[in-house]
């Protein structure tokens, strides 16, 4: 076989070379160690929140090394492409901020390194195909879809593997006239690696997350490229961590079933392979049982859930370096007012086995995240969500910016601040009663006190209250109304002869909260009252008094 006019055949219109490519695509100037690393999603319209773990992972390594993360799009499966979706892919990655170096943009490309975007490096694909070609390393496969599942058929009866290999490559060894026959008649083809690799041969390979593993050779004629010329996932990204620089991959422990057939072609292709590290599934617990964080089962696995919901994108980011690396809750610990960027990631400390994914916890991690930040920081954040996804309360919320920073203010700062919400949505709940269009109190009181005692203490209580007071001289003439009432004012002397009283201090200071609140759960009382004002105060619990009577 004439290979050299084989290639000619195939791709008599690629006039680029190999040399013509490399020249487009120097090698990196980095510092020594310094890694770089991408994301290469592809643009199906869904994001799913495991693609944190391999994005956080390698923007990390990338940029405590003093390295390169980059963003690429891998679009050559068209039929799977969603319109609009490299948007989405941007957006949640930005939301996160997961900053990129370079890489694909909304408005096109950013970097020396493109373009970003599968679809428009055909010509680079079809470089290098051409080079197999001529090595005697790829040929055209012209078998239907009807061929092959008939092979498949076969190889199922006789139990032999699956795969386009040996016997089964029935194009394999077609001739120079053979394959022209073909193509004048017309018949559409693929171009397939010539494999030489025999399955029972091992292969030893050094994971960086798993370790050293063994793996069979790969002896299947995989496609390079599709019949619209379009490369395969295998041939496309080989391509690309090659020309891009790219040290290390991340992605998920799926591909390590055709890792032999990647460093096959890294070696027929005659560059040197990136270092992988697999990674293991995000695991959800379903009854007593582990499974996949799936996308049809579970909201959280989308990324635009957590938008919604009004997550902190840094508390997210601090719950996966949790899944990450166990050490990160320790250096929390003893930094607990850094940044969780400044955490010295390794990713030699992940885990080999799949993260467990729990929702209680990244719940109780943004609530410790969000009781960190000032009450102007919460206001920006609150008033930046509310004004996407609940116009109304964003309209109540901003209308007085003073107000409400006020009502945020309460309990933070300090060794153990409030940890009352975690998420953007739940502020609404936390502070509707401190507005009139979302007041709606429940004056249910506790059973054993009696309604006219309530009415009592209510009708007399505006008439001690000093806005003028401050947290001590407040509750003093709080315990004064109890004891006035027959409530006892020490909550010592009331546990030790409770029957000697009607009920205690705590009891009167709960009916004053059910008046005001219109619930028996709330921040600091004496931060709400001064936060109402005495005229706003005097209406509530006129209301109150009102619906007793």
């Amino acid at each position: 076989m004439d290979y050299m006019k084989l290639a000619e055949l195939l791709f008599g219109d690629i006039k680029t070379t190999p040399e013509d490519i490399y020249a487009l695509f120097p090698e990196r100037n980095l510092p020594e160690g310094a890694m770089v690393t991408r994301i290469a999603p592809s643009p199906t319209g869904f994001v799913h929140f495991g693609n944190l773990f391999p994005a956080i992972t390698c923007e990390r390594m990338a940029h405590q090394s003093g390295g390169i993360f980059y963003l690429r799009i891998e679009d050559t499966d068209a039929k799977r492409e969603v319109e609009g979706a490299v948007e989405v892919i941007l957006k949640a990655f930005k939301t996160f901020r997961l900053n990129f170096d370079e890489g694909a943009t909304i408005d096109g490309d950013n970097g020396a390194y493109g373009p970003y975007r599968q679809r428009q490096r055909e010509n680079i694909y079809k470089t290098f195909a051409k080079m197999l070609v001529e090595k005697g390393m790829a040929y055209p496969c012209f078998c239907t879809e009807e061929d092959l599942e008939a092979t498949h058929k076969a190889q199922e009866e006789e139990k032999s593997n699956f795969g386009y290999f040996g016997k089964w490559a029935k194009c394999r060894d077609l001739s120079f006239d053979e394959i022209k026959a073909n193509i004048d008649a017309g018949k559409s083809f693929v171009l397939r690696f010539k494999s030489m690799g025999n399955c029972n041969n091992k292969i030893k390979f050094k994971d960086l997350v798993k370790g050293d593993i063994d793996v069979s050779e790969n002896d299947i004629d995989h496609v390079l490229l599709k019949s619209d010329g379009i490369p395969t996932y295998h041939f496309a990204h080989v391509v690309d961590d090659h020309l891009m620089g790219t040290t290390h991959v991340v992605r998920g422990d799926e591909w390590l079933s055709t890792l032999p057939f990647h460093l096959q072609l890294f070696r027929a292709l005659e560059w040197k392979a990136p270092k992988y590290l697999h990674i293991a599934p995000l695991m959800k617990m379903d009854g007593d049982s582990k499974r996949k964080l799936s996308k049809r089962k579970d909201p959280e696995a989308a990324l635009t859930f957590y938008a919604k919901e009004g997550y902190a994108a840094d508390a997210v980011y601090e719950y996966i370096l949790t899944l990450l690396n166990s050490s990160f809750e320790q250096w929390r610990m003893t930094n607990p007012d850094k940044n969780a960027r400044e955490y010295p990631f390794q990713y030699k400390k992940m885990s080999v086995s799949g993260s467990l994914f729990d929702i209680v916890k990244l719940n109780d991690v943004s609530k410790n995240y969000v009781s960190r930040l000032t009450a102007d920081e919460v206001y920006d954040y609150v008033a930046q969500w509310a004004k996407e996804y609940d116009e109304e309360f964003y309209k109540l919320f901003t209308r007085d910016e003073a107000y409400s920073k006020a009502i945020l203010a309460i309990g933070r700062g300090g060794k153990k601040p409030r940890k009352d919400f975690g998420i953007w949505s739940e502020v609404k709940g936390y502070m509707d009663f401190f507005f009139d269009e979302l007041f709606t109190p429940d004056y249910t009181y506790d059973e054993k006190l009696d309604k006219e005692d309530i009415l009592a203490i209510l009708s007399e209580y505006m008439s001690v209250y000093d806005e003028n007071d401050d947290n001590s001289a407040w509750f003093e003439k709080i315990r004064a109304l109890s004891e006035k009432h027959g409530f006892c004012g020490d909550m010592k002397a009331y546990k030790e002869n409770p029957d000697a009283y009607k009920g205690n201090v705590g009891d009167v200071s709960m009916i004053l909260r059910i008046a005001v609140c219109g619930r028996t759960n709330s921040p600091d009382m004496y931060c709400i009252f001064n936060i109402l004002g005495k005229d706003k105060l005097e209406e509530r619990i006129n209301k109150a008094i009102a619906a007793l009577n």
